[in-house]
C-alpha cells in the first residue's frame, strides 16, 4: 500500500538571536559611534555569511556554532554581497559597495583541507557597487556583476594562490543576477536576461521584449 505524503505545513522560525546577539549594534571609529547595519546574506549547510555596513563579514559556522570576522584593509565600506560556495574547500566571495572583490578560502579541520586562511582580491576592474557574485561549482570560476553593467571573470588556481580577472561582458544596465552552470552564465540585468556562453564568447538573449 502507498503512502500518503504528507501535507506541507507552514512553520514560523523565530529570529536567530544567536546569530544576531553576536553581531555588533554599534562600533567605536575614533570618537564616533557608527551603528551597524546588515547588508548582505548567503548560507549554506555549513555557514551563515552576513555583510555589513562597517566592511565587516560575519561567518557563522553552524557545526561548531562559533562567529568568525573577516575585513578589508583600508577604507571601511559596506558589503553589498557575499556568495559562499563548499567544495573540496570552503569558500565566500565577498562584494563591496565601490568595486572591491575578495576571495576567503577559508581554514577546515578536516584531514587534506587548507590549513592556513587566504585571501584572493579581483583587482581593479570593477569601480562602482557589487550587485551580483556567482560560482562555479569547483570553486575554479568566479562571475561579479556590477551596478554600472560590467562582468569580470576570475580565474583562480587555489594551490598556486593565483587569482587572474579579465572584463568577459559589458550591459548597458545593472547588474542584478548571475549563476553558472556547465560553460554557461545566466545574466539578468534590469533591461533583459541573457545567456553567455564562456567558451565561444557568444550572447543569445531570453526572449524579445525588453524589460520595462
Amino acid at each position: 500500500m502507498a503512502s500518503v505524503a504528507s501535507p506541507d505545513v507552514f512553520k514560523e522560525f523565530c529570529p536567530l538571536y544567536y546569530l544576531l546577539n553576536a553581531i555588533p549594534t554599534k562600533v567605536q571609529k575614533g570618537f564616533r559611534s557608527i551603528v551597524v547595519y546588515l547588508t548582505a546574506l548567503d548560507t549554506n549547510g555549513d555557514y551563515i555569511a552576513v555583510g555589513s555596513s562597517i566592511g565587516m563579514l560575519y561567518l557563522y559556522c553552524r557545526h561548531l556554532n562559533q562567529m568568525k570576522k573577516y575585513n578589508f584593509e583600508g577604507k571601511c565600506e559596506s558589503i553589498t554581497f557575499v556568495k559562499l560556495l563548499s567544495c573540496f574547500d570552503d569558500l565566500v566571495a565577498v562584494g563591496t559597495a565601490s568595486g572591491r572583490v575578495a576571495v576567503f578560502q577559508l581554514v577546515s579541520s578536516l584531514p587534506g583541507r587548507n590549513k592556513q586562511l587566504r585571501r584572493f582580491d579581483v583587482a581593479g576592474i570593477h569601480k562602482s557597487s557589487i550587485t551580483a557574485l556567482a560560482w562555479s561549482p569547483n570553486g575554479m570560476k568566479l562571475f561579479s556583476g556590477d551596478d554600472k553593467g560590467k562582468i569580470v571573470y576570475s580565474a583562480l588556481d587555489l594551490d598556486q594562490g593565483v587569482c587572474n580577472s579579465s572584463l568577459v561582458l559589458e550591459e548597458p544596465s545593472s547588474i542584478v543576477q548571475l549563476d553558472y552552470n556547465q560553460k554557461v552564465l545566466l545574466v539578468s540585468t534590469l533591461q533583459r536576461t541573457l545567456l553567455f556562453y564562456t567558451e565561444e564568447k557568444s550572447v543569445k538573449q531570453v526572449g524579445t521584449q525588453p524589460r520595462k
